[in-house]
């Protein structure tokens, strides 16, 4: 069970590399415009903003990513829940769909990872 956690716990912090490099690199492209459906007007004058929440979702990532090459379990349930509230919010305020891709790999991490570490607890 832990290696599955581990593999989605990868995986959450891979999307949040691409979502960081989506929102700070292609924001402005016709890629970004299309993946977050906005016009070009739109996509330039939040840009800055845009970048912004990219480096954030960096940070999510690396927190992650720290989590899993030490071995961490407590940076692990906190970023994944970092990651869960982000996506809950985001779900609320921006788009529905953000609870699914962001939120609930963030949320199934997060309950492997802790029946993982009740069950080595145990051991």
């Amino acid at each position: 069970m832990k290696l599955l956690a581990n593999i989605l716990t990868s995986i959450v912090a891979i999307s949040h590399i691409g979502i960081m490099i989506l929102e700070m690199f292609f924001w402005n492209h016709p890629i970004g415009q299309k993946i977050f459906s906005m016009t070009a007007e739109v996509a330039e004058s939040s840009a800055v903003l845009a970048m912004n929440q990219g480096l954030y979702n960096g940070f999510l990532a690396a927190g992650l990513f720290w989590g899993l090459l030490k071995n961490r379990v407590d940076f692990k349930i906190f970023f994944l829940c970092c990651v869960v509230v982000a996506g809950i919010f985001g779900g609320i305020t921006a788009k529905t769909s953000i609870l699914f891709t962001q939120g609930l790999p963030a949320l199934i991490a997060l309950i492997l990872v802790l029946a993982s570490s009740r069950k080595s607890a145990s051991n």
